[in-house]
């Protein structure tokens, strides 16, 4: 039993560790990025795979590569040409360590009082302030925008601000 790269169908990642675990009785990893999101509703907790379109199982080739193949939600066993690579049993150790039972790693913004972001969104979309307060019961900021030619300070929600790493799709 070896630890191997499998491609799912996109966005299918959960159904086809499932049905790996569930019919095959394999040994599945399937890391999840778990974040808030702000979209029509209001804040919505999002969950997606941290490799999008890929999960790590552990299955002899010869007795389950066929099954592995064709199981539910699969694409494809990762290969280059007739070599299929493996994961070292090492690192896969260290992921679910990392992860844990759920997984899962929670993603939360941390914004620092003197530090400098973008608004994304809003009427002062594009507008850069500086954070004067962090308000983290109501998940909002107090920042310090050039505003109409003057200095104001205005409250925004956490998730309204342009973080690094963050895209700037926010809808």
């Amino acid at each position: 039993m070896v630890w191997y790269v499998v491609r799912s169908q996109p966005k299918r990642e959960r159904l086809a560790a499932k049905s790996l675990r569930e019919s095959l009785g394999l040994e599945v990893v399937c890391p999840l990025v778990r974040f808030q999101k702000v979209t029509r509703r209001g804040k919505v907790w999002w969950s997606e795979a941290m490799f999008p379109g890929y999960l790590f199982v552990k299955f002899d080739r010869a007795l389950h590569g066929r099954a592995v193949k064709y199981a539910q939600g699969v694409l494809s066993v990762v290969h280059f040409g007739e070599v299929m690579p493996s994961l070292s049993e090492e690192f896969v150790g260290q992921l679910q360590d990392e992860l844990g039972e759920a997984e899962e790693v929670v993603i939360t913004h941390q914004v620092k009082a003197g530090e400098s972001y973008e608004l994304a969104d809003g009427p002062l979309g594009g507008q850069m302030g500086e954070v004067i307060e962090v308000l983290p019961a109501n998940e909002r900021v107090r920042l310090l925008v050039n505003f109409i030619g003057s200095d104001r300070e205005v409250e925004v929600d956490l998730l309204s601000l342009l973080l690094p790493g963050r895209p700037d799709d926010v809808s």
